[in-house]
C-alpha cells in the first residue's frame, strides 16, 4: 500500500484548517493536494483528535495483520468439512443413486 506524504496529525491539522473557515481551493494551494484528498481525508479523519486517529492506525495494522490467517484457518475448515461429509469411493460406487447424484450435481 503506498504511504501518505503527510501523517495523521498533518491531515487532522489540514482539517481544522478547513473547520476554522479556510476554503478547500486554498488548502489545496496551500499544501499540494487535490481537492479529492481533503475530501477523502474528511470523511476517514473528520472530527477526530490526533489520538482518536493513532488508534484507528493501530487497529487497522492490528486486522492488516490479523486478516491472512484468519482466512487460512477458515480454508483449512472448510477443506475438512468437505472431506469429512464426502463419501468413501466403495460407498458412492455401490450406491447408483448416490454415484448418479454425484456425476449430475452442478459443480458449486
Amino acid at each position: 500500500m503506498k504511504r501518505s506524504r503527510f501523517t495523521e496529525e498533518q491531515i487532522i491539522g489540514i482539517l481544522k484548517e478547513h473547520e476554522a473557515g479556510v476554503s478547500v481551493a486554498d488548502l489545496c494551494r496551500k499544501h499540494g493536494v487535490s481537492d479529492a484528498s481533503i475530501y477523502k481525508w474528511k470523511a476517514k479523519y473528520g472530527g477526530m483528535d490526533v489520538s482518536e486517529a493513532k488508534r484507528l492506525r493501530t487497529l487497522e495494522e492490528e486486522r492488516h495483520h490479523l486478516a491472512p490467517r484468519a482466512h487460512t484457518d477458515l480454508s483449512r475448515h472448510r477443506r475438512h468439512r468437505t472431506n469429512s461429509m464426502a463419501p468413501t469411493q466403495s460407498s458412492a460406487r455401490s450406491c447408483p443413486v448416490t454415484f448418479w447424484v454425484r456425476q449430475c450435481a452442478p459443480s458449486s
